[in-house]
């Protein structure tokens, strides 16, 4: 039976989606079997259409867990300003951030509790799912496992306490972010002002961020052999801007920021 976090830490849990009501249906089954329930869980929503809202909606009806829809008008992917809006509406005052098309094994939000540290923020790992092994998650609700086939990165599916002592290390870089699966303080958001809104298109507003918060004197733990995420498969997203934001990226370092101009405040202030 699954309980809520203590009152001393309120997780709100943001789901980001776009228009794939299928896999967001995966994700929040995934979440109502956790052992510990989130304060609550926001969908951030970059412009999906009404059959995302009605999926939504008919979830909220019987949830678990405050289930809040957060969604802005589809202008192209924006997903730095949908993360913000989500973040602005956040009641808790831990954020575990994830993709809409991850199945969430029962102890992810646990363990992402007991991982969570003061003047710290956490990157968790993933599991890949082939093609296979994802219609018989989308279709008849499999539930993956470390036998099962088609899947890379299987050694990331070991839940060990014994072996995340040993391997979660403190890394202060921003190699292998992974913005699908990452958790931090509200007020560390707030302080570096969120994710930066430059970013349009896909690619590296995840890692400006770390760098941010690294610059603004926080450590990274690198989670391992806990709170990891099944990715389900798809085809990878337009790489299109990946040359315009990779410029917004460097500039992050070699100025040192740890504030962005165009991000949170927006939405809070």
């Amino acid at each position: 039976m699954a309980t809520r976090v203590s009152k001393e830490m309120k997780i709100s849990l943001i789901v980001t989606t776009y228009n794939w009501k299928e896999a967001l249906a995966i994700t929040l089954e995934s979440i109502k079997e956790q052992t510990l329930l989130p304060y609550e869980v926001i969908v951030a929503d970059d412009g999906s259409s009404e059959d995302t809202k009605s999926l939504i909606e008919a979830y909220q009806l019987n949830y678990p867990t405050r289930l809040v829809h957060s969604w802005q008008e589809d202008k192209g992917f924006r997903l730095a300003a949908s993360r913000n809006k989500a973040i602005a509406k956040a009641q808790g005052d831990y954020l575990i951030i994830v993709d809409g098309d991850l199945y969430l094994p029962t102890s992810f939000v646990a363990s992402h509790s007991s991982a969570a540290k003061e003047n710290c923020f956490v990157q968790g790992g993933r599991v890949l799912l082939g093609p296979n092994i994802s219609k018989k998650v989308m279709e008849v609700g499999y539930k993956p496992h470390f036998f099962s086939a088609d899947i890379r990165n299987r050694h990331n599916m070991l839940n060990s306490e014994l072996l995340s002592n040993w391997f979660t290390k403190i890394k202060n870089n921003d190699k292998s972010t992974r913005g699908c699966n990452f958790a931090l303080w509200k007020k560390d958001a707030i302080y570096v002002n969120g994710y930066n809104e430059d970013f349009e298109g896909w690619g590296r507003e995840d890692s400006e961020m770390v760098i941010r918060l690294l610059n603004s004197g926080l450590d990274r733990i690198y989670l391992k052999f806990k709170a990891v995420g099944y990715h389900i498969y798809h085809k990878e997203s337009s790489r299109g801007m990946l040359e315009k934001n990779q410029e917004i990226y460097q500039k992050a370092i070699d100025q040192c920021l740890t504030k962005c101009v165009n991000g949170l405040d927006k939405y809070t202030s």
